[in-house]
């Protein structure tokens, strides 16, 4: 597998193309890097491929927060301008400017 440039970037603002939730990216692995378990718990026929970049997400819906692991065939820029609220970002990220969370803190 070769494994591809990441089109977005730590701090930016993304939607899921096809779920009602938008998150701001905190970590990415240039390839699927998850379970099995995960991966089986999809149906076949969405499943995504393993050689792309997967976003770790800090992740909100308009009823709750999480995190959420998505290919990066499922997402999209979010284009609303809007900030995301999710409580774990004042961890890692600073105050919401021009689509993205500048890094305050270092990680691994």
């Amino acid at each position: 597998m070769e494994a591809r440039t990441a089109k977005y970037m730590i701090g930016q603002v993304v939607r899921h193309r096809q779920h009602p939730f938008r998150g701001v990216v905190f970590d990415i692995d240039p390839q699927f890097s998850n379970t099995e378990e995960w991966f089986e718990s999809i149906p076949e026929d969405h499943r995504p491929n393993r050689d792309q970049p997967f976003y770790h997400l800090y992740a909100e819906t308009e009823a709750t927060y999480y995190v959420a692991y998505v290919s990066e065939q499922n997402l999209l820029p979010d284009m609303s301008g809007e900030p995301v609220e999710h409580p774990e970002l004042t961890g890692l990220f600073g105050e919401f400017r021009d689509g993205y969370y500048p890094l305050q803190a270092a990680i691994n």
